[in-house]
């Protein structure tokens, strides 16, 4: 057997995705990336969340995300502690129909965009079209997710599809 055929080498396309992900690392430049991300999420990892967000403001990336318990929540709590103004939430649905516990920590945010005239669709249907819009606004997206999280997933797909850097982390 020669070295050539002892060696798994990575499909074209993985070799694409690996050389941006390695440019993008060695680009001093400011991105925008997007935090999507299950509300049910372990204590734990919580705070590693907000440390990445809090770490990623502090280089001075603009943060985006959504407006939800959860990972959201830990994403808006460690941006607003550095820099509350590279902090973009954007919400599903408008700011009344968000959960009480949520509201206060909405409240601090300069850059909220509520989206009315979603209202009347489900919430998983209005999320769904949050991330899209999301998605469409960052050049790199971090999700944390479960396996089974469909609308999570289906954004990821669709980040990647869209050209996007996806860094998809699963909590199970």
């Amino acid at each position: 057997m020669s070295r050539s055929q002892s060696l798994d080498l990575p499909q074209v396309g993985r070799i694409d995705t690996l050389a941006q992900e390695l440019a993008l690392l060695q680009d001093k430049g400011k991105r925008r990336i997007a935090f999507l991300g299950s509300r049910h999420v372990p204590v734990v990892t919580i705070h590693l969340i907000e440390l990445i967000a809090r770490s990623l403001a502090q280089e001075g990336h603009s943060i985006i995300t959504s407006g939800s318990q959860g990972v959201n929540a830990a994403v808006i709590r460690g941006v607003l502690e550095v820099e509350p103004s590279l902090l973009t939430v954007l919400l599903p649905q408008s700011l009344n129909r968000q959960p009480l516990e949520i509201c206060n920590l909405l409240d601090q945010v300069l850059h909220l965009i509520e989206k009315p005239d979603n209202d009347d669709l489900s919430l998983p249907m209005a999320s769904s079209l949050c991330n899209q819009e999301i998605i469409s606004r960052c050049d790199q997206l971090i999700c944390f997710a479960f396996h089974d999280s469909e609308t999570l997933l289906s954004s990821c797909h669709s980040a990647e599809d869209m050209g996007k850097v996806v860094s998809l982390l699963f909590f199970d």
